[in-house]
């Protein structure tokens, strides 16, 4: 054990045992000690584990992984993945729990953050995508490390763990790429269609990216259309997402026919698909998105529906211009990066005075600090559905209605 300068131990790999406790926002569980909050991974709510700390600056908590299960839980399994173990890949959070486990804790974290971030009690399910937690990921971004190998990366770390395979990866999408050289450094997006067809591309730091298989353009299918899309841009990863969350966000946001409707961040306009089947060609749909990439893709896979009108350009500050200037939507749908809209879109939003505003969230967290926001402009939550879009992970899909 080592004493830093501020005078308090430094636990770093020191093994303790450990009673856990519940599961935490990030893919781990709490445990106590020595009047400190250990954040553990690789353990499950009530197990007794032997934990090395893997991490400590010297504050209130620290982290560690469980490197022995002393009194396992009855949610425990085998994790079907060799690198899904402590020190190993950092992709995957709960392998070690069985599928019906895993959506209890995601549940369980959702609940928590709005009670804790906006101050409501409420039931949450976790609706399972698909019967196996396997094989869903469609879309893989690989690290290279100094030797050319691809691979995946380590918990809060850059090191990158070399594999032959990943479980949870469209079946048959990897082992050829992780066979290859590639250039130190780079990162290699693999991407499997909705038509199956294979993409490969090379990202080297200044440089061009280089498509190693395929055209880099991706058909991608999702409420009732085809779109062909970047390869290498967003698209959900679990095949059954972006359906099962285009219906929903239809059916929450249920928009007035010949009424206008806003999409924020929205890609390549799925949900605005929808919106404008709603509104009818008499109606107005707006797309607000940064990537002038996902705009094009729009902008050619839309082309039939004339309603809707793309805007490039960051939300919080296209929704305080001229080009949004008297527009007042009947409903409007945001689908923002991990972060969260925040105060000064929500604001925005909430001052053309929707009647209705859908929120897609991936992450729980900034999930409940927009409810609260929301309800501070006397919008309140009305229906939330969540999804395990990302099975074995402790990420997790939110639809959430909110009216006035």
């Amino acid at each position: 054990m080592t004493t830093r300068t501020d005078h308090k131990p430094d636990w770093t790999g020191r093994r303790i045992e450990l009673e856990v406790g519940a599961v935490a926002h990030g893919g781990h569980c709490v445990a106590r000690h020595d009047n400190r909050v250990l954040f553990v991974r690789h353990a499950l709510p009530g197990e007794v584990v032997v934990a090395e700390v893997t991490e400590d600056k010297g504050g209130s908590f620290c982290r560690a992984d469980a490197v022995e299960v002393l009194k396992p839980s009855e949610d425990r399994v085998e994790p079907p993945c060799p690198a899904a173990v402590p020190g190993g890949c950092g992709g995957c959070d709960f392998q070690h729990a069985r599928p019906e486990a895993q959506r209890s804790l995601k549940a369980s974290v959702v609940r928590e953050q709005l009670k804790r971030l906006a101050g409501l009690d409420w039931d949450v399910e976790v609706e399972e995508l698909a019967e196996s937690p396997l094989g869903w990921r469609t879309r893989v971004r690989l690290a290279v490390d100094r030797e050319g190998r691809a691979g995946l990366r380590g918990q809060r770390s850059h090191r990158v763990i070399p594999i032959d395979d990943c479980p949870i990866a469209s079946p048959g999408a990897l082992p050829e790429v992780l066979r290859q050289r590639w250039k130190p450094g780079a990162e290699v997006q693999v991407t499997r269609d909705g038509d199956g067809e294979l993409h490969v591309t090379e990202w080297v730091r200044n440089q061009r990216p280089r498509f190693a298989v395929g055209s880099g353009t991706a058909t991608e299918h999702a409420g009732g259309r085809d779109w062909q899309v970047d390869a290498s841009g967003f698209w959900q990863v679990h095949p059954a997402a972006a359906d099962t969350l285009v219906s929903v966000v239809a059916e929450f946001a249920d928009a007035a026919p010949g009424a206008t409707a806003w999409d924020l961040y929205g890609g390549v306009g799925l949900f605005a698909s929808a919106l404008a089947e709603q509104v009818g060609p008499s109606g107005s749909v707006t797309v607000v998105e940064s990537s002038a990439r996902a705009v094009e893709s729009g902008r050619r896979s839309l082309a039939d529906m004339p309603q809707v009108n793309f805007v490039t350009g960051l939300v919080e500050k296209v929704l305080g211009s001229s080009e949004m200037d008297g527009q007042w939507p009947d409903a409007v749908v945001l689908d923002p990066p991990r972060k969260g809209a925040g105060r000064a879109v929500v604001d925005a939003v909430c001052d053309v005075s929707p009647r209705r505003v859908v929120h897609i969230a991936c992450d729980p967290a900034a999930l409940a600090r927009d409810v609260a926001d929301f309800a501070a402009n006397g919008y309140r939550l009305a229906a939330l559905r969540a999804f395990d879009a990302f099975p074995m992970t402790h990420h997790i899909e939110c639809v959430a209605l909110f009216t006035d």
